[in-house]
């Protein structure tokens, strides 16, 4: 039995620079997907400058942020002293935890001729009891991000957060989540089960997809009802495609949010601002 679709929708424009940047949760409809609160498209683009393109630095708190680089070279500064570059297939997490200062930006990949830049980034909403634990960073390169050949030579799934049958991610859990990106060859379908108690939403960063039966575009947004039941992605185009599939257990604790922070009160919201005008941040030294 199918999963049932809930809502569909694209992004509202959120640019920054020269940046274009599709805000694709929180929307109007959906403010979570299981632990995943956020998710920004920084859609595909050609850069000529080698100049790189970012917020400048900015504070979090008690969310762990994922980028993942499709295409480009992604830098990370904070300030706990880390500093690292992720290149095209790598992911930078950040457990932002009791209160950090980071600095993210993105550029062609150097390592490579291509100009072409794409990326990803998620929030992903911590229980209460991690709110206050010390900030964590880790970098993975796309040679250690799981991968494996999907049935009947159907394309390929990598997991980029969570597990899949026996492959497992590199990025820590604090609650139950997943994060598949899927490229599925032309002519060809893939079909995964959920059980009841599993959040699932969809998203065609540049093709179309027949989902479920229903023909969704590129750029849409595709929220699930959270009984059990399989999801069915068809290719029916000339070409190969991709498929962003994520969600997790329900958060169940109140989502408050604002600006850089997610917390469950609007009372921590104001403490997370308080203290970082404070300074209790820190700083970021280069």
């Amino acid at each position: 039995m199918y999963k049932k679709i809930s809502f569909s929708g694209k992004g509202q424009r959120a640019d920054i620079g020269d940046m274009t940047i599709f805000r694709i949760i929180p929307n109007r409809y959906t403010d979570a997907v299981g632990p995943f609160v956020f998710l920004d498209h920084i859609a595909p683009r050609m850069l000529i400058s080698a100049d790189k393109s970012g917020t400048g630095p900015h504070p979090h708190r008690v969310i762990a942020t994922l980028t993942y680089v499709l295409n480009g070279e992604g830098e990370h500064f904070d300030s706990m002293g880390n500093h690292a570059r992720v290149h095209t297939g790598g992911i930078q997490w950040m457990k932002a935890g009791s209160g950090i200062l980071h600095d993210e930006s993105l550029r062609y990949d150097t390592q490579t001729t291509s100009k072409l830049v794409h990326c990803f980034q998620f929030w992903i909403n911590l229980p209460a009891v991690n709110k206050t634990e010390k900030p964590e960073y880790l970098s993975i390169p796309t040679t250690e991000v799981p991968q494996k050949q999907l049935p009947d030579n159907s394309g390929l799934i990598k997991i980029v957060a969570g597990k899949y049958e026996d492959l497992q991610s590199k990025i820590p859990e604090f609650s139950r989540q997943f994060l598949y990106y899927i490229h599925l060859h032309a002519g060809k379908q893939f079909e995964v089960e959920f059980d009841i108690e599993t959040e699932v939403a969809a998203f065609l960063p540049l093709h179309n997809a027949v989902i479920n039966d229903a023909e969704f575009n590129k750029g849409e947004f595709i929220e699930f009802d959270r009984n059990e039941g399989s999801i069915v992605i068809v290719n029916n185009s000339a070409e190969s495609i991709e498929i962003i599939l994520f969600g997790g257990e329900s958060y169940t604790e109140p989502i408050v949010a604002k600006g850089p922070f997610v917390m469950n009160s609007h009372q921590e919201i104001a403490d997370c601002y308080r203290d970082y005008y404070a300074g209790k941040y820190g700083e970021i030294k280069r």
